[in-house]
Protein backbone atom coordinates (compact mmCIF):
# COMPACT_ATOMS: atom_id res chain seq x y z
CA UNK A 1 0.00 0.00 0.00
CA UNK A 2 1.30 3.46 -0.83
CA UNK A 3 2.02 5.67 2.13
CA UNK A 4 2.63 9.36 2.58
CA UNK A 5 1.49 10.34 -0.90
CA UNK A 6 -1.48 12.33 -2.10
CA UNK A 7 -2.35 11.51 -5.70
CA UNK A 8 -3.95 14.51 -7.34
CA UNK A 9 -6.98 14.32 -9.59
CA UNK A 10 -6.30 13.38 -13.17
CA UNK A 11 -5.79 16.44 -15.43
CA UNK A 12 -8.03 17.53 -18.28
CA UNK A 13 -7.92 15.30 -21.34
CA UNK A 14 -5.45 16.29 -24.07
CA UNK A 15 -5.28 15.33 -27.74
CA UNK A 16 -2.47 14.06 -29.94
CA UNK A 17 -3.03 17.06 -32.23
CA UNK A 18 -2.15 19.40 -29.35
CA UNK A 19 0.88 17.34 -28.42
CA UNK A 20 2.31 17.31 -31.95
CA UNK A 21 1.66 21.03 -32.31
CA UNK A 22 4.68 21.53 -30.02
CA UNK A 23 7.62 21.85 -32.42
CA UNK A 24 10.30 20.76 -29.95
CA UNK A 25 8.34 17.62 -29.15
CA UNK A 26 8.18 16.80 -32.86
CA UNK A 27 11.95 17.03 -33.07
CA UNK A 28 12.45 14.81 -30.02
CA UNK A 29 9.86 12.33 -31.29
CA UNK A 30 11.45 12.08 -34.74
CA UNK A 31 14.88 11.50 -33.23
CA UNK A 32 13.46 8.78 -31.00
CA UNK A 33 11.77 7.12 -33.98
CA UNK A 34 15.04 7.04 -35.90
CA UNK A 35 16.73 5.56 -32.84
CA UNK A 36 14.12 2.80 -32.62
CA UNK A 37 14.30 1.87 -36.29
CA UNK A 38 18.04 1.42 -36.06
CA UNK A 39 17.91 -0.57 -32.82
CA UNK A 40 15.13 -2.83 -34.08
CA UNK A 41 16.99 -3.77 -37.25
CA UNK A 42 20.20 -4.29 -35.27
CA UNK A 43 18.58 -6.58 -32.69
CA UNK A 44 16.85 -8.74 -35.29
CA UNK A 45 19.87 -8.94 -37.58
CA UNK A 46 22.27 -9.75 -34.76
CA UNK A 47 19.94 -12.36 -33.25
CA UNK A 48 19.43 -14.12 -36.60
CA UNK A 49 23.14 -13.94 -37.41
CA UNK A 50 24.19 -15.46 -34.08
CA UNK A 51 21.56 -18.21 -34.18
CA UNK A 52 22.45 -19.13 -37.76
CA UNK A 53 26.12 -19.33 -36.85
CA UNK A 54 25.82 -21.18 -33.54
CA UNK A 55 22.39 -22.89 -33.41
CA UNK A 56 22.21 -21.88 -29.73
CA UNK A 57 18.92 -20.60 -28.27
CA UNK A 58 20.85 -19.05 -25.38
CA UNK A 59 23.26 -17.09 -27.59
CA UNK A 60 20.38 -16.04 -29.83
CA UNK A 61 18.52 -14.66 -26.81
CA UNK A 62 21.68 -12.91 -25.60
CA UNK A 63 22.07 -11.34 -29.04
CA UNK A 64 18.48 -10.09 -28.93
CA UNK A 65 18.99 -8.45 -25.52
CA UNK A 66 22.64 -7.46 -25.86
CA UNK A 67 21.56 -3.82 -25.86
CA UNK A 68 19.42 -4.28 -22.72
CA UNK A 69 21.85 -5.73 -20.20
CA UNK A 70 24.32 -2.80 -20.16
CA UNK A 71 21.62 -0.77 -18.42
CA UNK A 72 22.53 -2.64 -15.24
CA UNK A 73 25.97 -1.01 -15.32
CA UNK A 74 25.08 2.40 -16.72
CA UNK A 75 22.08 2.72 -14.44
CA UNK A 76 24.03 1.96 -11.28
CA UNK A 77 27.20 3.92 -12.08
CA UNK A 78 26.49 6.77 -14.50
CA UNK A 79 22.90 8.00 -14.13
CA UNK A 80 23.96 11.20 -12.36
CA UNK A 81 25.14 12.47 -15.74
CA UNK A 82 21.52 12.51 -16.95
CA UNK A 83 21.01 15.57 -14.72
CA UNK A 84 24.59 16.90 -14.81
CA UNK A 85 25.03 17.15 -18.58
CA UNK A 86 22.85 19.05 -21.09
CA UNK A 87 20.41 16.52 -22.62
CA UNK A 88 21.13 17.47 -26.24
CA UNK A 89 24.86 16.78 -25.88
CA UNK A 90 24.14 13.42 -24.22
CA UNK A 91 21.78 12.26 -26.98
CA UNK A 92 24.00 13.40 -29.86
CA UNK A 93 27.10 11.83 -28.34
CA UNK A 94 25.41 8.49 -27.87
CA UNK A 95 23.99 8.50 -31.42
CA UNK A 96 27.51 8.96 -32.80
CA UNK A 97 28.83 6.11 -30.64
CA UNK A 98 26.03 3.84 -31.91
CA UNK A 99 26.91 4.75 -35.50
CA UNK A 100 30.50 3.60 -34.99
CA UNK A 101 29.38 0.33 -33.38
CA UNK A 102 26.85 -0.30 -36.15
CA UNK A 103 29.54 0.17 -38.79
CA UNK A 104 31.80 -2.37 -37.08
CA UNK A 105 28.95 -4.90 -36.91
CA UNK A 106 27.98 -4.22 -40.52
CA UNK A 107 31.49 -5.10 -41.71
CA UNK A 108 30.83 -8.58 -40.32
CA UNK A 109 34.41 -9.53 -39.40
CA UNK A 110 33.81 -10.27 -35.69
CA UNK A 111 32.87 -13.69 -34.31
CA UNK A 112 29.60 -13.96 -32.36
CA UNK A 113 31.12 -13.60 -28.85
CA UNK A 114 33.06 -10.49 -29.90
CA UNK A 115 29.95 -8.91 -31.43
CA UNK A 116 28.01 -9.48 -28.22
CA UNK A 117 30.85 -8.06 -26.12
CA UNK A 118 31.12 -4.94 -28.32
CA UNK A 119 27.39 -4.21 -28.16
CA UNK A 120 27.39 -4.80 -24.40
CA UNK A 121 30.33 -2.52 -23.57
CA UNK A 122 29.29 0.36 -25.83
CA UNK A 123 25.70 0.08 -24.59
CA UNK A 124 26.62 1.11 -21.04
CA UNK A 125 26.00 4.86 -21.69
CA UNK A 126 22.55 4.04 -23.14
CA UNK A 127 20.95 4.43 -19.71
CA UNK A 128 22.16 8.04 -19.50
CA UNK A 129 21.00 8.92 -23.02
CA UNK A 130 17.55 7.37 -22.53
CA UNK A 131 17.14 9.09 -19.16
CA UNK A 132 18.07 12.46 -20.65
CA UNK A 133 15.53 12.01 -23.45
CA UNK A 134 12.67 10.89 -21.19
CA UNK A 135 13.31 13.56 -18.55
CA UNK A 136 13.11 16.23 -21.23
CA UNK A 137 9.47 15.39 -22.01
CA UNK A 138 7.94 17.10 -18.92
CA UNK A 139 9.88 20.25 -19.87
CA UNK A 140 8.15 20.27 -23.25
CA UNK A 141 4.67 19.02 -22.25
CA UNK A 142 2.57 19.28 -19.10
CA UNK A 143 -0.50 17.60 -17.61
CA UNK A 144 -2.22 15.07 -19.85
CA UNK A 145 -0.13 16.36 -22.75
CA UNK A 146 2.84 14.75 -21.02
CA UNK A 147 1.01 11.42 -20.67
CA UNK A 148 0.04 11.49 -24.36
CA UNK A 149 3.62 12.40 -25.20
CA UNK A 150 4.70 9.22 -23.40
CA UNK A 151 1.96 7.37 -25.29
CA UNK A 152 3.26 8.76 -28.59
CA UNK A 153 6.72 7.47 -27.73
CA UNK A 154 5.20 4.05 -26.99
CA UNK A 155 3.24 4.16 -30.26
CA UNK A 156 6.48 4.99 -32.03
CA UNK A 157 8.11 2.01 -30.32
CA UNK A 158 5.37 -0.29 -31.62
CA UNK A 159 5.10 1.25 -35.07
CA UNK A 160 8.80 1.50 -35.81
CA UNK A 161 9.38 -2.04 -34.54
CA UNK A 162 6.70 -3.27 -36.97
CA UNK A 163 8.45 -1.38 -39.76
CA UNK A 164 11.91 -2.31 -38.53
CA UNK A 165 11.19 -6.04 -38.28
CA UNK A 166 9.47 -6.03 -41.66
CA UNK A 167 12.25 -4.09 -43.38
CA UNK A 168 14.90 -5.99 -41.44
CA UNK A 169 13.46 -9.33 -42.54
CA UNK A 170 13.41 -8.27 -46.18
CA UNK A 171 16.94 -6.87 -46.03
CA UNK A 172 18.32 -9.92 -44.25
CA UNK A 173 16.88 -12.08 -47.02
CA UNK A 174 18.25 -9.73 -49.70
CA UNK A 175 21.67 -8.63 -48.45
CA UNK A 176 22.29 -10.82 -45.35
CA UNK A 177 22.16 -9.83 -41.68
CA UNK A 178 25.50 -7.99 -41.65
CA UNK A 179 24.47 -5.85 -44.62
CA UNK A 180 21.13 -4.96 -43.00
CA UNK A 181 22.99 -3.40 -40.09
CA UNK A 182 23.99 -0.44 -42.26
CA UNK A 183 20.44 0.83 -41.63
CA UNK A 184 21.43 1.31 -38.00
CA UNK A 185 24.42 3.42 -39.04
CA UNK A 186 22.27 5.66 -41.24
CA UNK A 187 19.56 6.18 -38.61
CA UNK A 188 22.14 7.01 -35.94
CA UNK A 189 23.72 9.70 -38.09
CA UNK A 190 20.35 11.16 -39.08
CA UNK A 191 19.20 11.27 -35.45
CA UNK A 192 22.43 12.93 -34.31
CA UNK A 193 22.11 15.65 -36.97
CA UNK A 194 18.43 16.28 -36.20
CA UNK A 195 18.93 16.59 -32.44
CA UNK A 196 22.04 18.74 -32.79
CA UNK A 197 20.60 21.29 -35.20
CA UNK A 198 16.85 21.31 -34.47
CA UNK A 199 16.48 20.68 -30.72
CA UNK A 200 16.96 23.59 -28.30
CA UNK A 201 19.93 23.33 -25.93
CA UNK A 202 18.29 22.79 -22.53
CA UNK A 203 20.47 23.38 -19.46
CA UNK A 204 21.58 20.64 -17.13
CA UNK A 205 19.17 19.91 -14.30
CA UNK A 206 21.46 18.99 -11.39
CA UNK A 207 24.77 20.13 -9.95
CA UNK A 208 28.22 18.94 -10.96
CA UNK A 209 29.84 18.48 -7.55
CA UNK A 210 31.11 15.12 -6.27
CA UNK A 211 31.78 11.87 -8.03
CA UNK A 212 29.18 10.71 -10.52
CA UNK A 213 29.24 7.13 -9.28
CA UNK A 214 28.72 8.13 -5.65
CA UNK A 215 25.97 10.57 -6.64
CA UNK A 216 24.23 7.92 -8.74
CA UNK A 217 24.20 5.47 -5.85
CA UNK A 218 23.07 8.13 -3.36
CA UNK A 219 20.14 9.38 -5.44
CA UNK A 220 19.10 5.86 -6.46
CA UNK A 221 18.99 4.87 -2.78
CA UNK A 222 16.96 7.94 -1.86
CA UNK A 223 14.46 7.25 -4.65
CA UNK A 224 14.08 3.59 -3.70
CA UNK A 225 13.61 4.61 -0.06
CA UNK A 226 10.38 6.39 -1.01
CA UNK A 227 7.53 3.84 -0.72
CA UNK A 228 5.45 5.46 -3.46
CA UNK A 229 8.35 5.58 -5.91
CA UNK A 230 9.45 2.04 -5.09
CA UNK A 231 5.94 0.63 -5.57
CA UNK A 232 5.47 2.36 -8.90
CA UNK A 233 8.88 1.22 -10.12
CA UNK A 234 8.08 -2.41 -9.33
CA UNK A 235 4.74 -2.03 -11.10
CA UNK A 236 6.53 -0.77 -14.21
CA UNK A 237 9.30 -3.35 -14.09
CA UNK A 238 7.93 -6.77 -13.27
CA UNK A 239 4.89 -7.64 -15.45
CA UNK A 240 6.38 -6.65 -18.85
CA UNK A 241 9.90 -7.84 -18.07
CA UNK A 242 8.72 -11.35 -17.30
CA UNK A 243 6.88 -11.43 -20.63
CA UNK A 244 10.07 -10.47 -22.49
CA UNK A 245 11.46 -13.82 -21.39
CA UNK A 246 9.13 -15.28 -24.02
CA UNK A 247 10.56 -13.02 -26.75
CA UNK A 248 13.99 -14.48 -26.09
CA UNK A 249 12.88 -17.83 -27.56
CA UNK A 250 10.74 -16.67 -30.50
CA UNK A 251 13.49 -17.39 -33.04
CA UNK A 252 13.91 -21.00 -31.77
CA UNK A 253 10.10 -21.36 -31.58
CA UNK A 254 9.74 -20.44 -35.25
CA UNK A 255 12.66 -22.71 -36.19
CA UNK A 256 11.21 -25.72 -34.36
CA UNK A 257 7.86 -25.11 -36.06
CA UNK A 258 9.69 -25.56 -39.37
CA UNK A 259 9.12 -21.92 -40.36
CA UNK A 260 12.30 -19.98 -39.46
CA UNK A 261 11.18 -17.06 -41.62
CA UNK A 262 8.15 -16.62 -39.31
CA UNK A 263 10.33 -15.17 -36.54
CA UNK A 264 9.90 -11.70 -38.01
CA UNK A 265 6.11 -12.16 -38.03
CA UNK A 266 6.11 -13.08 -34.33
CA UNK A 267 8.27 -10.10 -33.33
CA UNK A 268 6.12 -7.85 -35.49
CA UNK A 269 2.96 -9.10 -33.76
CA UNK A 270 4.30 -8.03 -30.36
CA UNK A 271 5.15 -4.57 -31.69
CA UNK A 272 1.78 -4.26 -33.46
CA UNK A 273 -0.02 -5.08 -30.22
CA UNK A 274 1.95 -2.40 -28.40
CA UNK A 275 1.11 0.08 -31.14
CA UNK A 276 -2.61 -0.69 -31.01
CA UNK A 277 -2.76 -0.66 -27.21
CA UNK A 278 -1.12 2.72 -26.83
CA UNK A 279 -3.21 4.24 -29.64
CA UNK A 280 -6.50 2.96 -28.22
CA UNK A 281 -5.78 3.60 -24.54
CA UNK A 282 -4.10 6.94 -25.16
CA UNK A 283 -6.69 8.25 -27.64
CA UNK A 284 -10.02 6.82 -26.49
CA UNK A 285 -9.78 6.72 -22.69
CA UNK A 286 -9.91 9.64 -20.30
CA UNK A 287 -6.94 10.17 -17.94
CA UNK A 288 -8.95 8.89 -14.97
CA UNK A 289 -10.09 5.74 -16.79
CA UNK A 290 -6.54 4.98 -17.97
CA UNK A 291 -5.40 4.92 -14.36
CA UNK A 292 -8.31 2.78 -13.22
CA UNK A 293 -7.74 0.21 -15.98
CA UNK A 294 -4.01 -0.21 -15.30
CA UNK A 295 -4.48 -3.50 -13.41
CA UNK A 296 -6.75 -5.24 -15.99
CA UNK A 297 -4.46 -4.18 -18.83
CA UNK A 298 -1.42 -5.49 -16.95
CA UNK A 299 -3.14 -8.88 -16.61
CA UNK A 300 -3.43 -8.95 -20.40
CA UNK A 301 0.35 -9.08 -20.69
CA UNK A 302 0.65 -12.63 -19.41
CA UNK A 303 -2.75 -14.23 -19.96
CA UNK A 304 -2.55 -14.77 -23.76
CA UNK A 305 0.85 -16.44 -23.49
CA UNK A 306 -0.71 -19.35 -21.60
CA UNK A 307 -2.10 -20.39 -24.99
CA UNK A 308 1.40 -21.38 -26.10
CA UNK A 309 1.03 -24.49 -23.96
CA UNK A 310 -0.89 -25.82 -27.00
CA UNK A 311 2.00 -25.04 -29.39
CA UNK A 312 -0.04 -22.86 -31.77
CA UNK A 313 0.91 -22.30 -35.39
CA UNK A 314 2.40 -19.02 -36.63
CA UNK A 315 -0.90 -17.19 -37.19
CA UNK A 316 -2.42 -18.15 -33.83
CA UNK A 317 0.90 -17.48 -32.10
CA UNK A 318 1.06 -14.01 -33.67
CA UNK A 319 -2.49 -13.25 -32.45
CA UNK A 320 -1.59 -14.28 -28.89
CA UNK A 321 1.56 -12.19 -28.94
CA UNK A 322 -0.33 -9.17 -30.29
CA UNK A 323 -2.88 -9.44 -27.47
CA UNK A 324 -0.04 -9.59 -24.96
CA UNK A 325 1.61 -6.54 -26.52
CA UNK A 326 -1.66 -4.60 -26.20
CA UNK A 327 -1.39 -4.94 -22.43
CA UNK A 328 1.78 -2.82 -22.33
CA UNK A 329 -0.53 0.21 -22.49
CA UNK A 330 -1.20 -0.29 -18.75
CA UNK A 331 1.89 1.85 -18.15
CA UNK A 332 0.04 4.94 -19.40
CA UNK A 333 -2.02 4.70 -16.22
CA UNK A 334 1.15 4.99 -14.12
CA UNK A 335 2.95 7.76 -16.04
CA UNK A 336 1.45 10.81 -14.31
CA UNK A 337 1.59 9.22 -10.86
CA UNK A 338 5.29 8.46 -11.25
CA UNK A 339 6.08 11.99 -12.46
CA UNK A 340 4.27 13.44 -9.44
CA UNK A 341 6.11 11.12 -7.05
CA UNK A 342 9.72 11.99 -7.99
CA UNK A 343 11.67 15.16 -7.04
CA UNK A 344 12.14 17.54 -9.96
CA UNK A 345 15.86 18.11 -9.20
CA UNK A 346 16.59 14.41 -9.80
CA UNK A 347 13.96 13.78 -12.45
CA UNK A 348 16.52 12.67 -15.02
CA UNK A 349 17.95 10.09 -12.67
CA UNK A 350 14.48 8.95 -11.57
CA UNK A 351 13.46 8.25 -15.16
CA UNK A 352 16.85 6.69 -15.72
CA UNK A 353 16.32 4.39 -12.76
CA UNK A 354 12.93 3.36 -14.17
CA UNK A 355 14.47 2.67 -17.57
CA UNK A 356 17.45 0.91 -16.03
CA UNK A 357 15.26 -1.47 -14.07
CA UNK A 358 13.07 -2.12 -17.10
CA UNK A 359 15.92 -2.81 -19.52
CA UNK A 360 17.99 -4.79 -17.02
CA UNK A 361 15.11 -7.00 -15.98
CA UNK A 362 14.02 -7.48 -19.58
CA UNK A 363 17.53 -8.49 -20.52
CA UNK A 364 17.84 -10.91 -17.62
CA UNK A 365 14.41 -12.41 -18.26
CA UNK A 366 15.09 -12.87 -21.98
CA UNK A 367 18.43 -14.48 -21.18
CA UNK A 368 16.69 -16.74 -18.64
CA UNK A 369 14.12 -17.65 -21.27
CA UNK A 370 16.93 -18.55 -23.65
CA UNK A 371 18.59 -20.66 -20.96
CA UNK A 372 15.33 -22.50 -20.28
CA UNK A 373 15.01 -22.97 -24.03
CA UNK A 374 18.12 -25.16 -23.91
CA UNK A 375 16.26 -27.66 -21.68
CA UNK A 376 12.55 -27.09 -22.43
CA UNK A 377 10.53 -26.67 -25.64
CA UNK A 378 10.21 -22.97 -26.59
CA UNK A 379 6.39 -23.21 -26.36
CA UNK A 380 6.66 -24.33 -22.73
CA UNK A 381 9.04 -21.49 -21.92
CA UNK A 382 6.64 -18.91 -23.42
CA UNK A 383 3.69 -20.29 -21.43
CA UNK A 384 5.74 -20.22 -18.23
CA UNK A 385 6.67 -16.58 -18.85
CA UNK A 386 2.99 -15.73 -19.18
CA UNK A 387 2.20 -17.48 -15.91
CA UNK A 388 4.87 -15.68 -13.89
CA UNK A 389 3.86 -12.33 -15.39
CA UNK A 390 0.28 -12.96 -14.25
CA UNK A 391 1.54 -13.84 -10.77
CA UNK A 392 3.57 -10.61 -10.57
CA UNK A 393 0.60 -8.52 -11.69
CA UNK A 394 -1.63 -10.07 -9.04
CA UNK A 395 1.02 -9.40 -6.38
CA UNK A 396 1.14 -5.73 -7.43
CA UNK A 397 -2.63 -5.29 -7.73
CA UNK A 398 -2.89 -2.74 -4.89
CA UNK A 399 -0.40 -0.40 -6.55
CA UNK A 400 -1.86 -0.93 -10.01
CA UNK A 401 -5.43 -0.40 -8.75
CA UNK A 402 -4.83 2.84 -6.82
CA UNK A 403 -7.45 5.26 -8.22
CA UNK A 404 -6.34 8.60 -9.57
CA UNK A 405 -8.04 10.61 -6.82
CA UNK A 406 -7.04 8.46 -3.87
CA UNK A 407 -5.14 9.81 -0.90
CA UNK A 408 -2.95 7.38 1.00
CA UNK A 409 -1.50 8.06 4.31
Amino acid sequence: MLTGMTVTAAPARATYREVFAVRQFRVLFTGYTLFLVGETVRMLALSVLVYAGTGSALLSALAYVSGFLPYAIGGTLLLAYADRWPPRAVMVGYDLLRAVVGAVLAIGVLPAPAMLALVFVTGVPSAVASAARTALLPDLLDGDHYVLGRAAFAVSAGGTQVLGFAVGGVLIAAVDAAGAMWITVATCLLSAALIRFRLADHPRRGGSGGGAVAATWRVNRSLLARPEVRSLLLAQWLPPSLVVGAEGVLVPYAAEAGLPDAAGLLFTAVAAGMLAGNLVVGRLLTPDRRERLAAPLALLLGAPLLGFALSPGPVAAAALLAASGFGVAYQLGLARRFLDAVPEASRGQAFGLALTGTMTMQGLCAAAGGALGEALPPATVIALCGAVSLAATLALRRTLSTPATATAG
